[in-house]
């Protein structure tokens, strides 16, 4: 990881933070920059139904669609906090999965019912992982 001058952050004893975070919080981290990299691809698809749209619904789909993209947004600066250990990013993290698991819980009710099982094992394992003993210490939280 590198700082804003470039230079890569570095532990206390002089090693890379990434080297140094547990594979608990390494994971959250990356599974959360995958559910950003889902997000902004259901937001693309979003727009493309924007186009289609009859013009009666043209108002909330555009409000759906800002919305996904505001999602994106979020989840990458939430994910890139916790990558950088910033214990503030713990609780937004453990937010996000909340949100995640309600929506596939949506999802087992309205269908796709695989996807629905899919977000909400992904939300409790991130969600998970992001409050484990190891990513705890990581983020300096004792």
């Amino acid at each position: 990881m590198t700082g804003a001058n470039g230079a890569r952050a570095t532990g206390a004893n002089g090693q890379n933070d990434h080297e140094n975070s547990p594979l608990t919080l390494v994971a959250a981290v990356w599974l959360m920059f995958a559910e950003a990299v889902g997000l902004a691809v259901l937001t693309a698809y979003l727009i493309v139904l924007d186009f289609t749209a009859d013009a009666a619904s043209v108002p909330l789909a555009i409000a759906l669609t800002v919305s996904a993209a505001i999602g994106v947004a979020f989840v990458y600066i939430v994910a890139r906090a916790l990558a950088r250990r910033r214990l503030g990013a713990r609780g937004p993290a453990v937010l996000i999965q909340l949100m995640v698991i309600a929506s596939g819980g949506f999802l087992l009710q309205t269908g796709p019912v695989w996807g629905g099982i899919v977000l909400m094992l992904l939300g409790a394992l991130v969600g998970l992982l992001t409050v484990l003993p190891p990513s705890t210490r990581a983020l300096g939280a004792h």
